[in-house]
């Protein structure tokens, strides 16, 4: 069974650093673009950060870029995101997921798998 699982949430004061994993199973993710994003309470779910099939390229959302960091390893079918300098509007359920069709990012393209995500929540 394919799956992807998101660890490292938690609760953090504002300016605090927290990292998420995201791990997949049940086949390679290695050949394929992964993505981070979050849905906050009351909102629609938002595009957070992407990463290509090698890591060459990486993408972030104008609200988190310069705080956040995306990264993989493909020996471990991992997927991280370094949040660092985090608000209170961070505050999310923020999901792993992956596009299988594309190696790389494309822009409001569906995503094939979703994790069942990680509570990040950020204190004021």
């Amino acid at each position: 069974q394919v799956q992807l699982v998101e660890s490292g949430g938690g609760l953090v004061q504002a300016g605090g650093s927290l990292r998420l994993s995201c791990a997949a199973s049940g086949r390679t993710f290695s050949s394929y673009a992964m993505g981070w994003f979050r849905q906050a309470p009351g909102k629609e779910r938002e595009f957070v950060a992407a990463i290509s099939w090698n890591g060459g390229s990486t993408y972030y959302a104008d609200s988190v870029k310069g705080r956040f960091a995306i990264s993989r390893d493909n020996a471990k079918n991992t997927v991280y995101l370094q949040m660092n300098s985090l608000k209170p509007q961070d505050t999310a359920v923020y999901y792993c997921a992956a596009d299988l069709r594309y190696s790389d990012y494309v822009p409001n393209n569906d995503m094939d798998i979703w994790g069942k995500g990680a509570l990040v929540t950020v204190s004021s």
